[in-house]
């Protein structure tokens, strides 16, 4: 099976306050952000991997470290938010689905063998973790179906937070771009997948991933933790 996956990388990451592009925030085993990403994937998807990833600041500096991927680049990236980027990623993918995740995320590769089934199943989802549920961090709820129902920072009595990894099935790819395109600039993407949701019926399965180690660095904190688990 072809794997389409995409990684947002465009944004300034003002929060950690790096001088470079936060997916190069090197790690204590010696690998960024990205090449973590990039080795967990090639680990478990091997030869059929394709990956696409989405550059705003200080580009070059990504570009220069990883020259065998694809790119697409969000020339607003310092105006508009994460439904920005993957709306352009999403419309340049061609067929299939897409799996996508913040590039600021370090993961448990055992996560991506976990979801495997469902994109090969092509359904829907988004990974979560049922353990926290960070003020800050993007919440979700589930309706009868047991399908994703809310899915913001705003959600009260949440069950779980998004930990940014994500993956669109064929079916629902042009459903979610129509929503992502609804989206205001500064909106999140799972703006667009909420949006999808409320109008259009889109189904989404979340995938619990609590007992998997994965963390997006937002802060240093966030960095110390990654660390910690590498």
């Amino acid at each position: 099976m072809s794997v389409n996956a995409v990684i947002l990388a465009a944004g300034m990451g003002t929060r950690l306050g790096k001088p470079w592009p936060k997916p190069l925030t090197p790690l204590a085993d010696g690998r960024t952000i990205m090449a973590q990403q990039m080795d967990n994937m090639q680990a478990t998807f091997g030869s059929d991997l394709r990956v696409t990833t989405v550059v705003g600041f200080k580009l070059e500096l990504i570009l220069e470290a990883f020259p065998n991927v694809s790119y697409v680049y969000n020339e607003a990236y310092d105006q508009t938010n994460t439904n920005r980027s993957l709306l352009k990623a999403l419309q340049l993918s061609g067929d299939g689905g897409v799996l996508w995740m913040n590039g600021d995320v370090v993961f448990d590769p055992a996560l991506l063998e976990r979801v495997r089934p469902l994109m090969e199943a092509n359904q829907s989802f988004i990974c979560v973790n049922t353990a926290v549920v960070g003020e800050e961090e993007v919440k979700y709820t589930v309706d009868a179906a047991g399908n994703v129902a809310l899915l913001s920072k705003q959600v009260e009595n949440a069950l779980g937070e998004a930990v940014g990894i994500n993956y669109v099935a064929s079916q629902d790819k042009e459903t979610l771009i129509t929503w992502l395109a609804a989206c205001a600039d500064s909106d999140y993407f799972e703006r667009g997948i909420e949006l999808a949701i409320d109008n259009a019926g889109l189904a989404v399965t979340p995938v619990d991933i609590s007992d998997l180690f994965a963390v997006e660095v937002d802060f240093e904190e966030d960095l110390s933790r990654a660390n910690a688990h590498l």
